[in-house]
Formats: structure tokens, sequence, C-alpha cells
């Protein structure tokens, strides 16, 4: 049996394929490339020392997915495969609801197809919109304030719907807060295309000195030093989530929702000090107007996924600079990722 892993060769995606491969799944690989590399793939190999089947298509390809629905004994679908820049969403709506809603609308009428009724879908922590209180639990309101939290709320409620049709699907929503840090062996990490849009591929590029200074967008957020406070998981906490999820999937009545975050936030200036605490490199940073879409402050309850999946973040914000810092070096030295 296999596990489908779309956007799998993805930021994300890349680390949840790894922590797979080493708890002895087998994984099937759908990605477009559109902002990762097929260098990725040999590289989680290196990794575990396992090979897996990738594909290089977009979902909305019919006939390719069709195809491989029909070649591999599929067991669960995992669903990264979307674009995620908040900011990119607000200039370029179309472009997300097009993508993030084709894709997974096709995707799941090919599962029904093939009787695939496992599903562990990527979420984000950007459906709650502006929270009336923190921390956020899943019961919180959803009121997402951007294009690509949109896709997510409304992809959400697609397959609420779906798995209400049909007694047989066992769906999980797993609603990421801030991913950051990389595989502890530095092969693989965030590696975006053209200027980060996240924060600390961002801070990596300036102190390998790809990028003059890092743009903090927002200074005089209603917060303790004036910046946007996020609550920060390690990529691998967050891929053992997936993992985990995946576990315990067929316990799941119909579709449930867990939020995968460390319950703490830091804020943007609280994140620079620890990565210059953690490699000793001083981060040149400019406060500069906010981006349309961002909050103030945004961070978890976990404790849901901590009683029904077993999980809980292991990393702490020194650990995620240190990872991230491990993979900025070696990926700046051999860096083929975008190629």
């Amino acid at each position: 049996m296999s596990i489908l892993v779309t956007g799998g060769v993805g930021y994300i995606g890349s680390h949840t394929t790894v922590e797979l491969l080493e708890n002895g799944y087998d994984v099937i690989i759908i990605d477009n490339l559109s902002n990762s590399s097929k260098e990725t793939i040999s590289r989680i190999k290196q990794i575990t020392n396992k090979s897996v089947t990738a594909y290089f298509f977009d979902l909305e390809d019919q006939k390719k997915l069709n195809d491989v629905f029909l070649k591999h004994n599929i067991e669960a679908v995992i669903h990264f495969a979307g674009y995620k820049a908040v900011g990119e969403s607000v200039e370029l709506p179309l472009k997300y609801y097009k993508n993030n809603l084709l894709s997974t609308i096709m995707l799941c009428e090919l599962m029904e197809r093939h009787e695939v009724y496992r599903l562990i879908f990527s979420s984000s922590a950007t459906v709650y919109g502006a929270p009336e209180k923190l921390p956020i639990t899943e019961d919180s309101p959803l009121d997402a304030q951007n294009p690509y939290g949109k896709t997510k709320q409304m992809s959400e409620e697609i397959l609420m719907d779906l798995a209400h049709s049909n007694y047989q699907w066992k769906i999980a929503l797993l609603r990421y807060f801030n991913p950051v840090g990389a595989h502890p062996s530095g092969l693989i990490g965030e590696n975006p295309k053209g200027e980060p849009n996240n924060l600390m591929p961002y801070i990596t590029k300036v102190a390998t000195g790809e990028l003059d200074e890092l743009k903090v967008f927002g200074g005089d957020y209603p917060t303790k030093d004036g910046t946007g406070i996020r609550d920060y998981i390690h990529v691998m906490d967050l891929a053992e989530g997936h993992v985990k999820a995946l576990k315990k999937i067929d316990q799941i009545d119909k579709l449930d929702t867990f939020n995968l975050g460390t319950g703490r936030g830091y804020s943007v200036l609280d994140v620079i000090k620890a990565f210059e605490n953690v490699t000793g490199e001083k981060i040149s940073y400019k406060i500069v107007d906010r981006r349309p879409g961002d909050l103030a402050t945004c961070f978890a309850n976990p404790e849901k996924a901590t009683k029904h999946l077993d999980w809980s973040a292991k990393y702490n914000i020194d650990d995620m600079c240190r990872d991230a810092w491990r993979w900025g070096t070696k990926n700046k030295l051999t860096n083929t990722l975008n190629n």
C-alpha cells in the first residue's frame, strides 16, 4: 500500500515524505515543480536510503492523475499541493482560487472513483482570520482575511460536505501555524524562488549574504515591540504531525480538524534575536509598511492534537533557527534546488 503525497517535493511535503519513508510507508509524489526542484527527490533518497516514485504534472491533468491511481495501490492521500503566499494571493486572487480549489476538487473526484477515502488536507491557521481570543482552538470562528486563507476555508467546507455525503470518507484537516526550520541533515529546507514571502528563509538569505537586508512588514502592530507575533513550528514537528494523523485516520468519524502549532507566539524581532544568538550572525533589517492581509497576533492551542493524535511539538525556537541556518549555509554552497 502506498501514500500519495501531492506537492511532495515542496517544503512541507518533502519533509513529510522523509518522515513517511522513515516510518515504513511507500510514497508516491505528484508535484508540478512550480516552487520546487527534482533535485529534492535525490536528497530525500540520500537522507532515508529509500526510493520514492515521483510524477511531475498539475493535479488538474485528470488523465495523468487517473493513471497514477490505476498504476499504484494507494491507501491514503496527503494533499499539500497549492499556492501559499498571502501577499501574492491579494494581488492575484483568481490564480489562487483557480489553482487551490480546482486541484482539491479534481483530486477528490479521482479518489472517489478509485475508492480511496482517507485524506489528510494541508490547511492553515489563516482560516481563523483575526482571532477574537487567544490561543486559537479548533472551535474558534473561521473568518479568513485574504484570498489564500479563503481558498483553505472554502476547501475545508468542500471536504466537510464530501465527508457527509459518503460515510466511507476519513478526512483530517491539519491547520498549520508558521512552519520554519529544515531537516537536521541540512539537505532539504525551504528554498522559495525569488524574494521569500516567509520570515525564516528571508532571514537566512540575509545571513548568507544573498540579500542585503530583511524587510520587516509592519512595526506598528499592537504587540510588545510593534512587530507581528506568530506561532512558529519546526517543519519536522509538522511532518511528524502528518504521520501521526495518518496512523489515527481510521479513528476519525468522517472529518476532524487539528491545530498543529507550539502554543507559543514569537514576534519578528524575537525570531531575529534568536537567530543572531544561535548563529552569531548579525541580521540587518528595515521596518516597512504592513502587507495586506497580515494579522497582528496568531498562536495555537494544540491540545486537541496532543489528546487525539498523540502529537506535540518537540523543537524550540533555537532549534528552528539552528536548522534553518545549517540548511541555508549548505544550500548556498550547493544550490541546485532552483535549477
